[in-house]
């Protein structure tokens, strides 16, 4: 093996994280994802991924300059040279763990590199200046369990909300007053409310915003209730994430479609009837409930509910205890049954 090759070797086969984790870092696993992890020791922090070369890299969530591939780890946080790298990486190469400690990570493209190194950069906040002010959302809501960590404040003072694929975080909005934007080089894929596995609902809004507006109204659902958005109108790529989400609930879970009370909110609920019955016709599942929940008012998408009063207030909004648990106002489409 030449020298070039043998660097390659190093950063192609040497496990970084697994590296890593020999000189006493410990994963963070609350805020590792498919495709990336984090890690951490003392104050440092750094998430490692594979490159679309195959190589192992990592960058710090804390130092812009602190990035590269095991080589640079190596000669940054021991001071060394590259003659001392070699010596101590060379007995690495094809060394196996029994049983393996980490997932398979799989080559990510530049943009989503530099996608998820913006991101990571971002603050996690303890309070949201837009979403309180502007869109009435109550701090309880956004930092409940549900919800921590699942939003983040720019340098600009934006709201961030990430969205994933299969592959992990593959772009994010980008929401302030008079201001929607998304990441460069990003794509969209889903927004998401933490999980639990006890969860019996999944709510599927057109925006993140929405989501929380409707666990903000309808606060004895959100125990067992899931939330996620499409960031607008979906893109096709989306379906794929949609059907999977679906596919992944528990048995007899509901899906529900709570769009936007127009046109284009009640072509969203066909969108998502026909992924519940996609799914359920791909698996042979018969337990999946699918239901639309659109505000009565005509134009209103749910934080116009919310920053309306509520449903008790609301103008043409009639509660209604559903067979199911919230009390959700009545809705005319007959999607209550069963998905066959």
């Amino acid at each position: 093996m030449n020298r070039d090759s043998e660097l390659d070797a190093f950063k192609r086969k040497v496990d970084l994280r697994q590296f890593a984790v020999s000189l006493g870092y410990e994963m963070d696993r609350r805020e590792s994802w498919r495709g990336s992890t984090v890690l951490r020791r003392d104050a440092d922090k750094i998430v490692v991924k594979r490159n679309h070369n195959g190589h192992y890299v990592f960058f710090s969530v804390r130092d812009d300059r602190d990035n590269g591939t095991i080589v640079d780890f190596l000669e940054r946080r021991q001071n060394l040279n590259l003659g001392a790298v070699r010596q101590i990486l060379r007995p690495w190469i094809g060394r196996s763990v029994t049983p393996p400690q980490f997932p398979a990570l799989e080559p990510t493209s530049t943009n989503r590199m530099r996608v998820e190194c913006a991101y990571r950069r971002m603050a996690n906040a303890q309070r949201y200046p837009y979403l309180e002010r502007e869109r009435c959302l109550p701090s309880a809501v956004l930092l409940s369990p549900r919800f921590v960590g699942r939003m983040r404040i720019d340098s600009r003072g934006n709201t961030v909300f990430p969205h994933f694929d299969a592959a992990g975080l593959c772009g994010y909005e980008i929401k302030n007053r008079g201001f929607t934007g998304f990441a460069a080089g990003g794509q969209k894929g889903l927004w998401f409310s933490h999980a639990r596995p006890d969860d019996r609902r999944l709510v599927l809004a057109e925006s993140a915003i929405d989501a929380l507006s409707h666990a903000a109204l309808f606060p004895d659902a959100e125990d067992q209730t899931r939330y996620a958005s499409l960031g607008g109108k979906p893109s096709s790529r989306q379906t794929g994430p949609v059907q999977a989400t679906i596919a992944r609930l528990p048995e007899g879970a509901e899906i529900v479609a709570a769009f936007d009370t127009d046109e284009a909110g009640r072509k969203l609920v066909n969108v998502i009837r026909e992924a519940v019955a996609s799914v359920a016709s791909r698996t042979e599942r018969t337990d999946l409930i699918f239901k639309a929940h659109l505000a009565v008012k005509e134009g209103e998408d749910w934080n116009m509910v919310l920053q309306n009063g509520g449903i008790g207030t609301a103008p043409g909004i009639h509660p209604v205890l559903d067979d199911n648990g919230p009390d959700w106002p009545k809705l005319d489409l007959p999607d209550r049954q069963p998905v066959r």
